[in-house]
């Protein structure tokens, strides 16, 4: 329902190759760690969000999505469905092409708004699962 296979599959294959994880830290137990590995795999440049800016998977990590030095391609939602109407808003504000909520993060309003600001977004999904599923890895 937020996220068609045309829009999921222009994510992950043409809007860009840097993807802000936020939520992403060391810990390995969390599915952000997994997933951003999976990312790696496919080909793309993880950047690590989290109030820690820890480096994970070889990469620097930033406090925040304002804090990245460069430009971000798509942003990768790790957080609880309260907070991440706010990092869909700061996504927006950071010029990023698209937005993807993770498995159980849901927020209609952001969804709303971040389509509504040109961005293309799927939400409650994974593309650890969307990358096999439809046949690009």
């Amino acid at each position: 329902m937020y996220g068609d296979d045309d829009t999921v599959r222009r994510i992950l294959t043409e809007l860009g190759d840097t993807w802000a994880v936020v939520g992403l830290s060391t810990n390995r137990d969390r599915p952000a760690y997994g997933v951003a590995a999976t990312l790696q795999r496919f080909g793309k440049r993880v950047v690590p969000v989290h109030p820690k800016a820890e480096t994970v998977h070889g990469e620097q990590g930033y406090a925040s999505l304002a804090d990245i030095p460069f430009e971000v391609d798509v942003v990768d939602v790790f957080v609880n469905s309260e907070l991440a109407g706010a990092v869909a808003d700061e996504a927006v504000a950071k010029g990023a092409k698209a937005v993807w909520f993770q498995l159980g993060v849901i927020d209609e309003a952001a969804y709303a708004r971040t389509r509504d600001a040109g961005l293309d977004m799927v939400m409650d999904h994974c593309p650890a699962i969307e990358i096999p599923r439809l046949g690009l890895a």
